[in-house]
């Protein structure tokens, strides 16, 4: 997989690695797919009913830890980059879209899992798991007087 402005999946690739969008043999639109490595690869395990951590987030007292525990789980899962704002959709060519939205999906689930009910309008609602984890951030991180 290529990594450079856009990331590009792989579609049934010939020999010098150019996509075919058409399969031949039936005529229709082949789906992309991506390895391991790539940014948009799903585990089987990463279903919208697993929860990466099992810290929930009740507000802004325990928003510091359960927000560490958080970026810990999605970066083992190599999601971070879809809620740090590394991943935007621009990134990603137009045949990879589908497969994005699944992701950021799977993520926003994943946020939904660790929160208080009282937040769930707020996470359900959104359109992506970055804006969820900088309203979440925007909320309830503040900084504590005493430690500055």
């Amino acid at each position: 997989m290529e990594t450079e402005d856009v990331i590009h999946g792989a579609t049934s690739a010939n020999a010098t690695g150019t996509s075919n969008p058409v399969n031949a043999t039936t005529g229709g639109s082949v789906f992309p797919t991506i390895d391991h490595n790539h940014p948009l690869y799903l585990q089987p395990t990463d279903t919208p009913g697993s929860s990466l951590i099992f810290l929930q987030l009740v507000g802004s007292e325990n928003y510091a830890l359960w927000s560490r525990a958080m970026r810990i789980g999605l970066l083992g899962k190599s999601k971070l980059g879809f809620v740090d704002g590394r991943y935007p959709k621009s990134r990603f060519s137009l045949e990879l879209h589908d497969m994005l939205e699944k992701v950021n999906v799977v993520v926003l689930s994943w946020i939904m899992n660790v929160v208080r009910p009282g937040l769930l309008s707020s996470v359900l609602y959104a359109s992506s798991a970055h804006k969820v984890l900088e309203d979440l951030r925007e909320r309830f991180d503040k900084v504590n007087g005493s430690r500055v």
